[in-house]
């Protein structure tokens, strides 16, 4: 029973003496140099960095390095000085809505090559809907990095 006031009181010596009994982590976190606005492209030149304490530990919400962030499309409003959380940057679009793509089937040294229009916009690995041109079928595929949309069997 007596533990607890003795606690308290090592706790007030520790303040008083310029002491902290906890002692928050550090980390370096990019953030933005000026205010960025969705849809700009984020450069590194628009970044820099600075010192943030958390008490916990980072959550791994927010970007931790600048290359996490370079490249990346703004989704909203990033203000200066302040850590940049991972939903508010997106990947570039590879695929816009409407556009016209290559969709690919390849499966077993067989290839299916034919064209549609991308229902969904997508970045590279998305999964996104586009509609054969020809027979106005709607199928599923994953972006590839030359833009086109590659289907599977499965």
């Amino acid at each position: 029973m007596m533990r607890l006031p003795r606690l308290v009181a090592l706790v007030l010596a520790a303040t008083v003496c310029g002491l902290t009994p906890l002692r928050a982590e550090e980390r370096m976190l990019p953030v933005p140099l000026a205010v960025i606005y969705p849809g700009d492209v984020i450069r590194d030149s628009m970044l820099g960095e600075r010192a943030f304490g958390f008490g916990g530990g980072v959550d791994g919400s927010m970007a931790e390095t600048k290359g996490a962030l370079v490249g990346k499309i703004a989704r909203r409003t990033l203000l200066p000085d302040r850590p940049i959380p991972i939903i508010a940057v997106d990947a570039p679009k590879v695929v816009g809505i409407n556009a016209a793509v290559k969709i690919v089937f390849d499966e077993g040294g067989m290839v299916i090559v034919a064209y549609g229009s991308a229902l969904q916009a997508g970045s590279v690995g998305d999964l996104i809907r586009v509609r054969n041109q020809d027979s106005g079928l709607v199928v599923t595929g994953r972006v590839q990095a030359d833009g086109s949309v590659r289907v599977s069997e499965g």
